[in-house]
């Protein structure tokens, strides 16, 4: 794909699709209403598929385990979030225990 016609086209068809799903969602949902069941169900996968993303983002690096250093970052920052710390405060802990376990050697 190195034509530069090509990937203008792309980047203009992926940019219409976005605003298209954007658009949607509000207009949507003045035209549907969702049981409570169903409101739920959506509130859960929408926390599991975070979950999922974070996970793999942690455990998983060029196919393989990423070590211990980043998953012991990980942790670190969600029982921070967890317990309502500040989110710069929560990153740079996060970042600051994987640098300081990656400076003692540990993968």
């Amino acid at each position: 794909m190195n034509d530069p016609v090509m990937l203008v086209a792309a980047a203009l068809v992926l940019g219409a699709g976005t605003f298209a799903f954007r658009f949607a969602g509000p207009v949507l949902r003045a035209r549907m209403e969702l049981g409570p069941r169903a409101r739920h169900l959506m509130t859960t996968a929408a926390v599991v598929l975070l979950a999922a993303v974070v996970a793999t983002a942690a455990l998983i690096e060029d196919g393989g385990f990423a070590g211990y250093a980043r998953p012991a970052g990980v942790l670190v920052g969600g029982v921070l979030a967890w317990r309502r710390t500040p989110f710069v405060v929560v990153v740079v802990a996060a970042a600051a225990t994987t640098a300081v376990l990656r400076l003692l050697g540990v993968p």
